[in-house]
């Protein structure tokens, strides 16, 4: 079997969670308060997020979070491939 890329893999999946935040945050601006409020009710199936939704996010808060979600994502992709390469080691001997 062959070694997944530590780094690549930190890349695409942190790439990918900032898609996402980019996403949502176009979807609030779209629907709105309300919009975004059903969106996020009808995803969660059961929970009211009236009380926590908040739409007044100042642009450095934004950034922040895809700068965070950058890191996350690529911290939880290196781990996820360095310890499927470990378990390959592991399988070899």
């Amino acid at each position: 079997m062959r070694k997944l890329n530590t780094k690549k893999l930190g890349i695409a999946v942190g790439a990918t969670g900032v898609i996402l935040y980019l996403g949502c945050a176009l979807l609030m601006i779209v629907l709105g308060q309300q919009g975004t409020i059903s969106f996020f009710n009808a995803l969660l199936h059961g929970f009211d997020t009236s009380s926590i939704i908040r739409m007044d996010i100042p642009l450095w808060e934004s950034l922040l979070g895809i700068i965070l979600t950058f890191i996350i994502g690529w911290i939880s992709g290196a781990i996820v491939a360095a310890t499927y390469n470990y378990s390959l080691n592991d399988s070899e001997n």
